[in-house]
């Protein structure tokens, strides 16, 4: 049974004074940054205390690691602004509340300034999503099995908590004595937050407000969630381009599966599943991250148990998936990747080899190609941008 947590609305500030200021030179400098400049700062969670930051030249490929921006959190999870050069950072330490800290990017040198930060009202606060629209975040607790919204204010802090919905549940692996939220989407209509949990085999489905920003538990008898296979272990789950279905990720399994969403009652059901192993593996299977290509017609995955990245094509019309392509990650242990603003290159966080590889993405077949040019960051997790 679903429990609602009540909202924490005190936040942590510091650095308060100018930041009204500074907003307004942020506004500013985001109005007149020249929109083709090829260079873009790329940040790098990390499961050690400290926030890694690369230099990218787009146009050449040109990456250079920057070394440690930020130091004293274990930020596996960043996720930027969509206007304002501003990085947000998780918490992610099991053994206390999780938290969300705003920094201030430097567009000259990369430097990261603390703003503030808000208490999520769970532990383990391990993804971070922005929406939009509404101008909120929302965190995935893992450990306490619950999600989290939070407000963004108009210079880019972040403002108070506005809700947390925690869930119970299990599966058959050690790994799900209890629930794990893994992750959390906004679906197109924006009136429904999906939540893969990883500890429960569920995919949960909660109302969301865009204009109080608040996650709420649906009415009704229907069922809102979707049961997943027992001991699969789902990790993250994607719309895709029409809206009419939605993409999961399972971890311990290592599957996708082709969901048909329906807006109207906020159910999903299967249309398609299939491994992302490749056939006869036989090791530990884990898939660790997906995304969209820009225009949607791809699907990238990632496949931890194999150190692989596989792409898909999607079927317009059937949203069905048909492999293009599997190729090495560049590394060892895979953790996260992320597509930059252009659509033209992925970066992929290899967590136990300690480097970041970067892949040109062919538009016209979604092949991706190694650009040989990776970087050196220790325990690399998760990836931002910023231009």
């Amino acid at each position: 049974m679903a429990q609602l947590v009540k909202p924490v609305r005190k936040a942590r500030r510091a650095a308060l004074a100018g930041l009204a200021a500074y907003a307004f030179s942020a506004q500013g400098m985001a109005g007149t940054l020249p929109t083709t400049s090829a260079t873009e700062f790329v940040y790098v969670g990390t499961l050690r205390q400290q926030i890694d930051a690369l230099r990218f030249n787009a146009a050449t490929g040109e990456l250079t690691a920057l070394g440690p921006v930020a130091q004293g959190l274990k930020s596996t999870w960043v996720t930027s602004h969509p206007v304002l050069p501003i990085l947000y950072a998780v918490d992610d330490d099991r053994d206390k509340e999780g938290s969300i800290t705003a920094y201030a990017v430097d567009r000259g040198t990369g430097s990261l300034s603390r703003i503030n930060d808000v208490l999520t009202g769970g532990r383990g606060t391990t993804f971070l999503r922005f929406d939009t629209p509404s101008s909120t975040l929302l965190g995935a607790n893992y450990n306490s099995g619950s999600v989290s919204s939070v407000t963004v204010n108009h210079d880019g802090s972040v403002g108070p908590l506005e809700s947390t919905l925690e869930e119970s549940g299990s599966g058959p692996s050690p790994r799900q004595r209890s629930a794990h939220a893994h992750g959390v989407t906004i679906d197109p209509s924006g009136r429904y937050a999906l939540v893969p949990d990883l500890g429960a085999d569920r995919v949960f489905i909660y109302g969301f407000d865009r204009k109080t920003r608040a996650l709420t538990q649906l009415d009704g008898a229907g069922p809102h969630a979707f049961v997943m296979p027992p001991g699969s272990g789902p990790r993250r789950i994607a719309f895709g381009a029409t809206g009419q279905y939605a993409y999961a990720l399972t971890e311990l399994s290592a599957q996708l599966m082709v969901l048909r969403w329906n807006a109207s009652t906020a159910q999903l059901t299967l249309v398609q599943s299939l491994p992302i192993s490749s056939p006869g593996f036989a090791g530990t299977k884990s898939g660790a991250e997906m995304a969209f290509g820009r225009d949607r017609r791809f699907l990238y995955v990632e496949d931890r148990g194999e150190n692989a990245l596989v792409v898909y094509r999607v079927d317009a019309a059937t949203g069905k998936l048909a492999e293009v392509q599997r190729t090495p990650s560049g590394g060892d242990k895979p953790w996260g990747f992320a597509i930059d603003p252009s659509g033209k290159w992925l970066f992929v966080a290899n967590q136990r080899s300690g480097n970041v590889s970067l892949f040109r993405i062919d538009r016209a077949t979604g092949k991706l190609e190694a650009s040989g040019n990776p970087a050196n960051v220790p325990d690399p997790t998760s990836i931002a941008f910023v231009k």
